[in-house]
């Protein structure tokens, strides 16, 4: 029973605790989990505490590399600026590992399908534009040296035992 990360997010007066939890219960975590159902998995935790938790833990944790690129790089072709957030590839990383676990198997091109948009077009129709393979390629291979994520025998990716 161990926290791998905590992280206190503070929206306006309102303060809220977040954990990322390994498959193991968590006792600090249950008090603020709904109806005192003890915490087993990733899937117990709600998607975005575990975000902020995990993307805190490998910030702090040092071994997730930025390229030089980050701050420049648009996420998909239907965005005009790149994202403000200067942690946004912590955050993208960790929702990546969330969905990983829940769904084993998914590649680059599925992560493309789920991050990607509408691409507006001016006065035409808008049209659903994939996002962009390189930042969902990068933090895969950053996930796999790190050793949480391993390539599946049946295509994509899944999670390794010590993730």
């Amino acid at each position: 029973q161990a926290i791998l990360a905590q992280a206190t997010l503070v929206v306006g007066s309102v303060r809220f605790r977040a954990f990322a939890v390994s498959t193991m219960a968590v006792q600090f975590y249950d008090a603020d989990f709904k109806e005192g159902l003890k915490v087993k998995t990733v899937k117990d935790v709600e998607a975005d505490k575990f975000i902020v938790a995990f993307a805190q833990h490998l910030k702090r944790q040092g071994r997730f590399e930025i390229p030089k690129w980050a701050d420049v790089v648009k996420t998909s072709r239907s965005k005009e600026l790149p994202p403000s957030d200067p942690d946004w590839l912590y955050v993208r990383t960790a929702s990546m590992v969330r969905k990983v676990y829940i769904r084993a198997g998914t590649g680059v091109g599925g992560f493309r399908k789920v991050y990607g948009g509408q691409q507006r077009r001016g006065t035409q129709t808008k049209h659903f534009c994939k996002s962009s393979g390189k930042v969902a390629r990068y933090v895969l291979q950053q996930l796999e040296e790190m050793g949480l994520v391993e390539q599946d025998e049946n295509g994509g990716r899944k999670i390794t035992k010590e993730g």
